[in-house]
């Protein structure tokens, strides 16, 4: 198996685009998504934390898809509900519910809330599977807080909604590229990208067959 190839296993083009423009500081890497795989059905996500659901995909797609997968699961967790919307992030309104339904969900749940209680912080881990049954996880958590109403129409999900503490614009505001530097998902990246340039790594990749 090369090592050098990875599949990004999501079909989200936001998620993988932000994953891509982040590889770009690796060398050599040869990088592919879901959406190169349009016949793989991924397996429903069952897993009770943020870190279940994103070794659960990477190792389904990579026994599935015979390569090496890396996969993340992420969302947003407000201590003052309980950490909810949690693992059901993306379904927090409903299964099939959009962007701006799940954020008129949370901001009727936060309707009143003072200041303190509107904090919250973006999981995120980020899983690394083989084919032979490796695997291996990365976790990183953007701290900030929730405003009252959205503002701007860049990114997803809770973007809008989420003001990192060291920002004076929301996710939703920010241009891309800063955003990518300073999000949940680059925080576990860094740390993915360090095992990524390392011997382990490596013998990971050759193992499988």
């Amino acid at each position: 198996m090369d090592a050098k190839k990875l599949v990004i296993a999501s079909q989200n083009v936001h998620k993988i685009r932000e994953f891509r423009e982040m590889f770009k500081s690796l060398e050599g890497f040869d990088i592919y998504s879901l959406l190169d795989f349009p016949k793989y059905v991924p397996p429903e996500e069952t897993g009770k934390t943020f870190e279940e659901n994103a070794l659960l995909k990477a190792e389904h797609a990579a026994k599935t898809l015979n390569m090496m997968v890396i996969a993340d699961d992420s969302g947003l967790v407000v201590p003052a509900l309980n950490g909810k919307p949690g693992v059901r992030s993306r379904r927090f309104a409903g299964d099939d519910a959009t962007d701006q339904e799940n954020n008129l969900k949370l901001l009727k749940e936060m309707a009143g809330f003072e200041e303190y209680k509107r904090a919250a912080s973006y999981e995120c881990w980020i899983a690394i599977a083989n084919p032979d049954g490796f695997k291996k996880s990365f976790k990183g958590i953007c701290e900030g807080t929730i405003l009252e109403k959205p503002k701007g129409s860049k990114g997803f999900g809770y973007d809008p909604l989420f003001q990192k503490h060291d920002q004076s614009k929301s996710f939703g505001e920010l241009d891309e590229s800063t955003k990518t530097r300073v999000s949940h998902r680059r925080k576990a990246f860094d740390k993915l990208s360090l095992f990524l340039a390392s011997p382990a790594f490596h013998s990971a990749a050759a193992c499988a067959t």
